[in-house]
């Protein structure tokens, strides 16, 4: 897929509720932790007036039980079937911002439910791994619910980082450098993508 890579600097707020193509039912947010995807996930949906989900959530919902709680009592590979089975059902969602979680672009099944669902695009945001990491930190200093396991060790979450770089980029229509940008700055510019002719073609 070639997706366009933009830096857009937010302009003017969107005051109104913008136009989208007729054919858009869906966007995806997806990329690292810290990529701001459920904080954006939910200004966007909010500025468009449409349903806004949080795939790890609807998973937690579906399942009974959290995603730590799924892992150690099932394993990964249960968990990843559970992950698939959240997002095809997340996907028959109409006028919804989904925001995935980190790892879901590693699965087949998973990569080719984003590519193969009429009326979707996929926006990646991106960031520099540094950027990331700082921002995952302050997070886990200031809220303890917030703390990631995976950062324990900084170069194995860089590597998995470098890992699902080639992921992203292929699935994204849109990839949007959001390393300077606040959530607010950075849902203005996804509206300014959408609502720029030509940037939808699907």
């Amino acid at each position: 897929m070639n997706a366009t890579r933009s830096a857009l600097a937010p302009t003017a707020q969107i005051e109104h509720q913008p136009t989208l193509p007729p054919t858009l039912r869906r966007i995806v947010l997806m990329g690292f932790m810290g990529a701001g995807k459920t904080t954006v996930g939910r200004l966007l949906a909010a500025s468009l007036g449409w349903e806004f989900l949080d795939l790890d959530a609807h998973i937690e919902q579906r399942a009974g039980a959290t995603v730590p709680e799924l892992f150690a009592r099932d394993g990964e590979p249960k968990f990843r079937r559970l992950e698939s089975s959240a997002l095809a059902n997340a996907l028959s969602h109409n006028h919804a911002v989904l925001a995935l979680g980190g790892g879901t672009p590693e699965q087949l099944t998973n990569r080719l439910l984003l590519e193969q669902t009429p009326g979707t695009v996929v926006i990646f945001l991106d960031a520099p791994f540094e950027t990331l990491f700082d921002r995952c930190m302050l997070q886990s200093f200031a809220s303890p619910e917030h703390i990631r396991p995976v950062l324990a060790s900084p170069e194995e979450a860089q590597t998995r980082f470098l890992q699902r770089q080639p992921h992203f980029r292929r699935l994204a229509r849109h990839i949007l450098a959001t390393g300077d940008l606040t959530p607010a700055e950075t849902n203005q510019s996804i509206l300014q993508l959408l609502t720029t002719a030509g940037t939808y073609q699907r």
